[in-house]
Formats: structure tokens, sequence, C-alpha cells
């Protein structure tokens, strides 16, 4: 592995210093608008609240990735994975409390309490499906896509026996990740066919998550390979780097938690304004914000040809969501209500929850065996972006029958993919979650070497 210590030659001071200096001036509109209270147009607050957003989210994942030189790695795995998603979570929160407090006043209905139209119920959920079919139609897809241009463009693409390139390999140990997110997807498709996210479900979701992170917590210790301004940060002493990284992460912190709200209400505000849906709002702007820095690491990664680590970023990243963000927001809902009560879905969200599971279920197929090659990706993006512009297309009477449509599509590849010659999956059970990370890392170099005798 290519360590930080190993390699200076992409560290650059100046432009490192330029990128965090930028993230933070994104911030500084949304602290004027904070304290000053002008009179601006809701799209403009919510662009200036969204901007600060996507800046602290920038300096928390500098933060965070700095922070494994410092801290063991069973420590690391949870307090990495809490912090990455926390953008993520602040915007969701916020409706998943809204839909809380609406289900106390006006019931199952859970009316919109602060103008808008739509239910905060069903935009906590938007925000949810949203963010995790992005990851996957957008942010697994870039990095095969990234990859495979920089090999075409080197004039060094590596082909297999079948004279195509063989696509992004990952290392044996991921194997883990996949697994568990095996799990959690396969728990989500019951999820569609209930009338609520209970509190039973988020024990079992936060339980797996838990488990992984416990599964995770056995990995040797590492050097990270840290790339843009965490590769500069992580050249300080040790008293410097330490002090540097906990104030960039309790600033963004700070900056997550206090526009978060104000971010969530001027969107909802901002789509009734303009005559746009809130609910498409919310399901595709707000995750945009909150997911930029995550996918443009792993984009570094794959323009170095890291591409293991940056695919590896963005799966671990769907675990994350898919087992504990899924499974905390009907705890803040029901914090919220006052109760006991699960939240809601509605037969929209049912649709959506059932679509986002489906294509969660496909891409497990796809890199079960531990690759995703350039067909494969392009598979994956070209049914992502089709049911995203069939969404826009056909009348809005047909869009439940769209979306199940489309989940049916996913469903069946999955399965087309799972019985084909795909990776002994007994194998990828034992990986997963019996395997000694020596085992794996000692089967991963006879891996590479057996791909490099092939390729011979």
């Amino acid at each position: 592995m290519t360590t930080l210590r190993e390699d200076l030659s992409d560290i650059h001071p100046g432009r490192a210093k330029v990128e965090i200096a930028l993230a933070a001036a994104l911030t500084v509109p949304a602290f004027v608008v904070r304290f000053t209270h002008p009179d601006l147009p809701h799209p403009l607050e919510a662009f200036l609240f969204g901007l600060a957003i996507v800046g602290a989210a920038f300096m928390l994942s500098w933060a965070a990735e700095v922070a494994q030189l410092d801290i063991s790695a069973g420590l690391a795995i949870a307090i990495l994975a809490l912090i990455a998603v926390l953008p993520e979570y602040a915007v969701d929160f916020v409706f998943a409390k809204k839909g809380g407090e609406s289900f106390a006043q006006t019931g199952a209905a859970c009316l919109p309490l602060d103008g808008g139209t739509e239910s905060p119920c069903s935009l906590a959920l938007a925000n949810m499906t949203g963010a995790n079919r992005l990851l996957i139609g957008v942010g697994w897809t870039m990095v095969i896509f990234i990859a495979y241009y920089r090999l075409k463009r080197r004039n060094g693409l590596v082909k297999g026996p079948n004279r195509r390139w063989e696509g992004v390999r990952l290392d044996r140990e991921h194997s883990i990740e996949i697994g568990y997110l095996a799990v959690a997807t396969i728990y989500s498709l019951t999820l569609p066919l209930k009338h609520s996210i209970t509190l039973v479900d988020a024990a079992i979701l936060v339980a797996i998550f838990i488990a992984y992170t416990i599964r995770g917590s056995q990995a040797p210790a590492e050097e990270p390979h840290l790339v843009g301004p965490a590769s500069y940060l992580g050249t300080f002493d040790t008293a410097p780097r330490r002090f540097t990284i906990v104030t960039i992460a309790v600033f963004a912190a700070a900056v997550i938690l206090l526009f978060a709200e104000r971010f969530a209400e001027a969107l909802v505000l901002s789509g009734e304004r303009l005559g746009v849906s809130e609910f498409l709002l919310v399901q595709w702007v707000a995750p945009l914000a909150s997911e930029a820095p995550e996918l443009l690491v792993a984009g570094l990664y794959a323009w170095r040809l890291n591409t293991s680590s940056g695919l590896g970023t963005l799966v671990s990243s769907k675990v994350n969501q898919w087992t504990l963000l899924v499974g905390t927001l009907p705890i803040v809902f029901a914090i919220a209500a006052g109760g006991f009560h699960g939240l809601p879905i509605d037969a929209v969200q049912r649709e959506e929850l059932f679509l986002t599971a489906a294509q969660s279920f496909f891409a497990v197929a796809i890199i079960s065996n531990l690759s995703m090659s350039l067909r494969e990706a392009v598979f994956v993006s070209v049914l992502f972006w089709s049911q995203f512009i069939l969404g826009g297309v056909v009348p809005e009477r047909l869009h439940g029958i769209e979306r199940v449509a489309v989940g049916i599509v996913y469903l069946m590849l999955g399965a087309w993919v799972l019985v084909s010659d795909r990776f002994n999956l007994r194998q990828l059970a034992r990986d997963a979650f019996r395997a000694p990370y020596d085992v794996l890392a000692r089967e991963r170099d006879d891996d590479a070497a057996e791909t490099a005798r092939r390729q011979a």
C-alpha cells in the first residue's frame, strides 16, 4: 500500500491551504444570514446554508481521514463511521424530528407544520432513499469510469483473458463490508411490506451496524492513504496535528448542527416558492450537499488509480447509511413524537423504499465477486438515470407503477447475476463473518499474484 510517508510527491501545502480556506469561506455567508436575519428569498437561503454544509462536510472528511493516524483501528472505525455521515444524519434527523412533532400534534397523517405541502415523515424517508441511490448510481459508477479513463489515457489499460478490462477489484478484506451490506439489504427488502419503520427495525439495523463495527475493529492498524488536504495535515507533528484536526472537526460539526435545520426548512419553502416538488428537492438536492465530499475523496482515489480504496470507501459508506442511518431515524421520530410509534410509511415511500432496496440488492450481487467491471458500471448507471428520467417524464398517476417496475428489474437482474458465474457465496460469507484478517491479507496477496500471472 502507498502510504503517506512513502510518497510525499502528492502533497502540495499551498494548494491544501487554499482548499481548507475555501471550505471555511463557504460557511461565512450562512453565519451572516443566521445572525443578521436579512430578508432573503428562500431559494437563496437554501443555497447559502447548503454551501455551509458542503464546506463543513469537506472539513469533517479531512479531519476524519487524518484522525486515523492517532487512534486505534477499532476506535477509528466507530468514530469515522459516525463522522463521515454526520452531514447526512443532521439533515435527515431534522425531518425525522419534525415528523415526530407533527405526529404528536396531527396524528398518523403527519401533516406539515411550518409551511410546505409535503409530510415531514415522507421527507425524512425521501432524503434517506435519495442519498442511498445516489451513492450507488453516481458514486460507485464514478469510480469505475474515472479509473477506466485514467488507464486509457495512460495507454496502459490492463486486459484480462477475455481481452476486456476486468474493472476495479476490491481487496479481500472488503468482503466484510459486502457481507454486512448484504445482510442489511436482505432485511431492508422487508421494510416496504410494513406500514412503519418501528423501533424493532431500528434495533435490528443498529445491531447489524454494531456487529459490523466489532468485526472491523479486529483489523490491524495500518497507516492510511491520505489524499488532498488530509495528506498535508498528516505531515504535521503529533501535537499540532491533533490540535488542528480537533479544531477543524469541532468547527465543522458546529456548522452542520447550527445550519442543518435552517437548510432543511429553506429547502422545503423553496419548493413552494418555485413551484417545484419539495419531495424532489429533499430527495436529490439535500443529499448532494452532504455526499459531495465523500464522492470527491472517492474520485481522487480513482484518479490516482487507488481504485480499491475509492470503491471500498463508498461501499463502507453504504453500509453505514443502510444500517445506522435508517435505524436511527425511527428513534429520533419516536423521541420527538413522545412515544414508541414507528416512522410512518405512506404508499409513495413504500415504493421508494422498495426501489432503493432493490437497487442495493442488484449492486451487492454485482460486487459479490469483489469486482465491478466497466460493463456492470454502465448497467448500474443506465438503470439509475433511466429511472430518474422516467420519474420526470411519465404522468404522476403512473409514478408508482414506474418505481415498482424498475425495482423488479433490479431484483431480476440481481438474481440473474447471483446464479451466474459469481464469486462463491459460501466463500464470501466465510470471509465476511469468520476469517481472521491475517488470512484475508494472505489470500489478498495470493489473488494479486494470480492476477499478475494471468495478465502476463
